[in-house]
């Protein structure tokens, strides 16, 4: 299977089916002389394990991250990073009579069409446990960004319909990881779990909004044309199962915006050039300007649902129904979000090395 490699320089490949023995990535391209240690890895694995709260999948799994390769007294060598987690916690008994039946919502008909030959334990390659590996990664495209003084983290701004208020960076870093629903909007994020819990309770599932913002790029980080660094960055984001839409700064508001609206002020600031607003997103032509870069995802509902769906059995050809059983999120998007910034996180890192 092709597609399972993202990156120029900073390499990253991940591997391992959602009902395997294991998942995991290798990582290559990661400059040498970096500390590295499992604790880097697993405090980002912790964040997006399942079974954290109550409007989470029930399945147990405690992640834990082993390196095999590329690291050496507490540092990468510049060698191939390989990162193994084993599935501990695997019930597949519920998936075998979806053998036959492609799930609506999942990628179970084309991957069956596709291939001729399907994992269809859990959704297989397909399942959103393949985005361990992606987090392992970005654990290690942080490491190279911090030293660079670059952050990026994530908050959950909707569910459902319920939007949270315009927040400031340092109340989403203070904030997002106080509730299971990770919005930062502490008032939203109350009404935003009451609406998942009811959403549950009927056997269905909702989805959401997640922004991702990155801190402390240099101006000119990027590549023209077909490598933009915004494309890049939308590629990764689209790369995640559950998102359905990509925009960066303004995004689909600017189709109703004037030039003399969307376009971004500059000024000094202390000898430095800044602008005075950011609907650019901090990318023009592809480069960073230097200001936050500004993505926002929208996730799908989940499409494993309790609640009765007509499909079709691939053995007889013939329209049937099917109800999913289980263990799965009623919602999306407060899982996602370490996920969203593993993959911000590998783009920057990769562009970052680019430039060198």
């Amino acid at each position: 299977m092709s597609g399972s490699t993202f990156g120029t320089v900073f390499r990253v490949t991940t591997w391992g089916e959602s009902h395997g023995p294991a998942t995991g990535v290798v990582v290559d391209g990661c400059p040498p002389g970096i500390p590295l240690a499992e604790a880097d890895i697993q405090k980002e694995l912790d964040r997006r394990r399942p079974g954290q709260s109550e409007i989470a999948t029930p399945r147990r799994e405690e992640d834990t991250a082993t390196i095999l390769s590329g690291i050496f007294e507490g540092r990468t060598t510049g060698t191939p990073i390989s990162i193994i987690v084993w599935n501990t916690n695997v019930d597949s008994s519920p998936y075998e009579k979806l053998r036959y039946t492609p799930r609506p919502g999942h990628a179970d008909y084309p991957y069956e069409i596709k291939y001729g030959i399907r994992d269809y334990r859990g959704g297989g390659r397909a399942s959103a446990r393949e985005t361990v590996g992606r987090v392992a990664a970005g654990a290690v495209a942080r490491k190279i960004l911090a030293e660079h003084e670059i952050d990026v983290f994530a908050h959950v701004i909707e569910i459902g319909g319920i939007r949270a208020c315009e927040i400031t960076p340092s109340e989403i870093r203070e904030n997002a990881e106080r509730t299971p629903v990770r919005c930062a909007d502490l008032n939203a994020a109350e009404r935003m779990i009451e609406l998942i819990r009811q959403v549950r309770d009927t056997g269905d599932s909702i989805g959401g909004i997640v922004e991702i913002i990155a801190t402390g790029i240099p101006a000119g980080i990027g590549e023209p044309v077909f490598d933009k660094l915004d494309a890049d960055l939308a590629k990764a984001l689209m790369s995640i199962g559950a998102v359905k839409g990509v925009e960066i700064g303004a995004g689909f508001r600017c189709a109703g915006m004037r030039g003399s609206e969307m376009n971004d002020a500059f000024r000094i600031s202390d000898g430095t050039v800044i602008a005075e607003t950011n609907n650019a997103g901090g990318i023009l032509g592809g480069l960073s300007t230097g200001a936050p870069v500004v993505c926002r995802i929208a996730v799908k509902p989940t499409p494993s649902i309790a609640t009765p769906q007509k499909t079709v059995d691939l053995q007889t050809m013939q329209e049937t129904g099917i109800t999913i059983k289980g263990r799965h999120d009623p919602a999306i998007p407060p899982r996602i979000v370490p996920v969203a910034e593993a993959m911000v996180a590998i783009v920057l890192a990769d562009h970052l090395l680019r430039s060198r």
